[in-house]
């Protein structure tokens, strides 16, 4: 979420535009040095899902079989209502790539484009979904406390947003069916007076709930607590910490901020968690220490499926299977900057709904548009029928924040895990004893019954502010900050 500006970009401007090229275009003619594609095949031991033909299931891989192929290439699975983007691997199979998380079964399209931007011919592959698939509900770690049901809108700057007025704004926030306002109150060690008592009474007395939220940075994580300890004081319904790019590699840091604060506000008092979407595009940053015990009870993924570039339900699909993995309820936060479509906005209350949040919310007051507010004020579309989106598949060469988080589940049972954040020999090892002991097909992999699995052990959450945990933390530090790659445009 954005400190100085309105949008908060996760992708480069001119990567945005590219992504946004519209499905139906007009497909240009393969450039001669592009890679070219001659076929997909199953990975091994896959191959009995390919009898008759190339069918592979979310979470595994396929062969691409061509010339001019390199590893690290951008490889898009692209659908009809969205895409989404992974690298290219080579190893003991070739050249192979893993159907991201969040993409639709059915038959899709698939193309390489390589460093130069030069774009391959389409091949087309079956997408399988889990067996019987059933959507996981977001609200996997318990129901949405109180304060964030419904449906809220963000304010960051109060005069900008009905001019701070607190009649004005209740009236708005009236005509739009919105229950809950989430006000700035402090960046990182600064509180921001505009979080008042006043306020707070002003809008209490239209029926509104009013939550606080800061930025933070992680430099100094006691003042910081305070800050936000500060306002909640003040009378706010709920707390929002908005962690992002500033608190990659800061696990200490996180684990510092949020015993300072809870230490001062109780166990109990609702607090949620805003960042990036994608966690496996963010490795580094703690979401297992803001998300776990003692940490926030709600998880608020900035789903800004425009600034990220690619459809409503791409990006939305993409985000859950990510995100349900820290068993918190989700209530997302949608886009209503840069004038989205009303279809768009429609269809992100519907996605969400199918998947079982009770709540979400929209960036920003400021930033909305009449249209934008009109859209807002429509009785709720019924839920969408959605497939289910998959789990994150990890394995050998995984790291990150998702690797930590589930080696946190397995040392419980396999004492050779260590939170180290890359998927090693001991980890490896230990999710083929889990997946013996249950039953499953034994591929040292994640899968969704691997992941049911492993959730259901108990936690050891690792103490990131002892000295035993330096080495832990210096390996996660160095796993640089991966920005989420565009699709390939058609």
């Amino acid at each position: 979420m954005p400190r100085t500006r309105t949008a908060a970009v996760l992708l480069p401007a001119a990567l945005i535009a590219a992504a946004l090229l519209p499905a139906g275009g007009a497909s240009a003619a393969v450039n001669p040095r592009a890679p070219k594609l001659a076929g997909a095949r199953c990975v091994p031991p896959n191959a009995k899902a390919c009898s008759a033909g190339v069918a592979v299931r979310i979470g595994r891989q396929i062969q691409l079989r061509g010339t001019r192929l390199k590893a690290g290439q951008r490889v898009t699975f692209r659908w009809s209502r969205g895409a989404l983007a992974t690298q290219l691997h080579r190893g003991n199979a070739g050249y192979v790539a893993r159907v991201p998380p969040g993409t639709k079964p059915g038959t899709i399209s698939v193309t390489v484009r390589d460093g130069a931007g030069r774009r391959s011919n389409v091949v087309r592959v079956k997408i399988l979904a889990e067996p019987k698939p059933v959507i996981a509900p977001a609200r996997t770690g318990g129901p949405l406390p109180g304060a964030f049901l419904g449906n809220g809108m963000w304010i960051w700057e109060l005069p900008k947003s009905d001019g701070g007025d607190a009649n004005a704004i209740a009236a708005r926030a009236a005509a739009a069916h919105v229950s809950n306002v989430f006000v700035k109150a402090g960046d990182g060690t600064d509180a921001w007076p505009q979080f008042s008592p006043l306020l707070i009474g002003a809008l209490h007395q239209h029926g509104l709930k009013v939550c606080a939220w800061q930025f933070v940075y992680g430099a100094n994580p006691t003042t910081e607590a305070a800050v936000a300890a500060s306002a909640i004081a003040l009378g706010a319904d709920c707390f929002v910490i908005d962690a992002e790019s500033q608190y990659e590699g800061r696990y200490a840091s996180a684990q510092t901020y949020m015993t300072t604060l809870r230490a001062k506000v109780g166990p109990d008092f609702p607090i949620g968690l805003t960042s990036f979407p994608y966690v496996d595009y963010h490795p580094n940053l703690p979401f297992s220490v803001f998300l776990g015990p003692g940490g926030a009870q709600v998880n608020l993924p900035q789903v800004y499926w425009k600034d990220i570039g690619s459809s409503v339900d791409a990006v939305s699909a993409h985000t859950l299977a990510h995100n349900r993995i820290y068993g918190q309820p989700i209530a997302p936060l949608g886009q209503a900057y840069s004038s989205p479509s009303a279809a768009d906005l429609r269809r992100f209350r519907q996605i969400w709904a199918a998947y079982g949040s009770a709540g979400l919310s929209w960036w920003s007051w400021q930033s909305s548009s009449t249209a934008t507010w009109n859209v807002l004020d429509e009785p709720a579309p019924a839920p969408a029928v959605l497939d289910d989106p998959g789990w994150p598949a990890l394995g050998k060469g995984a790291k990150g924040d998702e690797v930590i988080w589930l080696q946190e589940h397995l040392s419980s049972s396999y004492p050779a895990v260590t939170a180290t954040a890359k998927f090693d020999d001991a980890t490896i090892a230990a999710v083929k004893a889990l997946q013996t002991a249950g039953g499953l097909p034994v591929t040292g992999t994640t899968d969704t019954a691997t992941w049911a699995a492993a959730l259901a052990l108990p936690l050891t959450p690792v103490d990131w502010t002892a000295t035993a945990a330096k080495a832990a933390r210096a390996t996660a530090a160095r796993h640089h900050r991966r920005e989420i790659p565009r699709v390939d445009a058609p």
